[in-house]
């Protein structure tokens, strides 16, 4: 029964959480200051997901004409 769930839920929504950890890491080896350290990883935040959806459309749009 577990199989079947994995296989259904959508890879994409692991990219939210994996980015907000990534960010939240890497600000906090950076920073000390907790205010700065959540300023800094919102801002990577937004930085990665919004890159990723730019890699996304670009690489649809390829797959498109294949």
């Amino acid at each position: 029964m577990f199989p079947l769930l994995a296989v259904q839920v959508n890879v994409l929504w692991y990219l939210f959480p994996l980015a907000a950890v990534i960010s939240l890491v890497y600000s906090a080896s950076r920073y000390e200051l907790t205010e700065r350290i959540l300023q800094r990883a919102g801002r990577l935040f937004v930085t990665i997901v919004v890159f990723m959806a730019i890699v996304l459309v670009i690489l649809l749009l390829l797959s498109r004409w294949l």
